[in-house]
């Protein structure tokens, strides 16, 4: 059974996100099929894992990650939208907390707690907003609605010292393009948590994708470096 030799601290974390890259969002219908699916990502290669509130058991199911996988896994929490389930999850063990907008309770019992908060943002006046309360790593949602990749570029004009993890629409197939447009990390969910996949006991195809996931972020990665060197 893992467990935690020290205090992880907010510097920490996001140095683990920046590594990966990839912030895998398990949404699941039973506290079963979150479980399999978080043992199929790590399978896969990624060491981090985001359970949302929606998942039946959510804090006891952070509690089990943190538990069973220790310093292994990167555990955080998703749709976090009151101050009450922060205080909740932060309780559990999560590391790190994910809103799908921006709320300021939240930003601060994080803060209080020493632990990250990446709050979701769409519009340059919410990213203004956040960052008059210091927190400049933002989860840009739903991404893939608004333009993706063309739109996570633009935003990287008027805001160069902002970290952007676009989430909604994100899958293998355009991960290069938002690596390419500057995004610090990625928001995967359903593309990866293919919940038909585990209803049918089928982890290995949720396994394979993180694989694959996993290399094209390190790829894309690559040759955005080779990229910049002539620019």
């Amino acid at each position: 059974m893992g467990a935690r030799s020290e205090t992880v601290t907010v510097a920490d974390t996001l140095r683990r996100i920046e590594q990966i890259g990839i912030v895998p969002v398990v949404r699941a219908g039973s506290f079963d099929e979150a479980r399999r699916a978080v043992d199929a990502i790590h399978a896969g290669g990624i060491p981090i894992i985001e359970i949302t509130m929606t998942v039946p058991g959510a804090p006891a199911m952070i509690r089990e990650i943190v538990q069973q996988y220790g310093e292994k896994v990167l555990t955080g929490a998703g749709t976090v939208v009151n101050a009450a389930q922060a205080e909740m999850c932060l309780d559990a063990g999560a590391e790190f907390l994910v809103s799908p907008g921006l709320s300021v309770p939240v930003l601060r019992a994080a803060a209080a707690r020493g632990k990250l908060a990446i709050p979701g943002v769409l519009t340059p006046s919410e990213i203004m907003r956040a960052l008059e309360e210091g927190i400049n790593l933002l989860k840009i949602f739903p991404c893939g609605s608004v333009g993706g990749a063309k739109y996570l570029k633009s935003l990287r004009g008027p805001f160069p010292d902002c970290s952007f993890i676009p989430t909604g629409g994100v899958s293998l197939n355009n991960a290069a393009e938002y690596i390419s447009a500057g995004a610090f990390a990625l928001g995967v969910g359903a593309e990866l948590v293919d919940l038909a996949a585990l209803r049918r006991n089928d982890s290995k195809k949720i396994a394979d994708a993180a694989k694959a996931l996993m290399e094209a972020v390190r790829d894309a990665r690559k040759q955005r470096a080779e990229e910049s060197k002539f620019s």
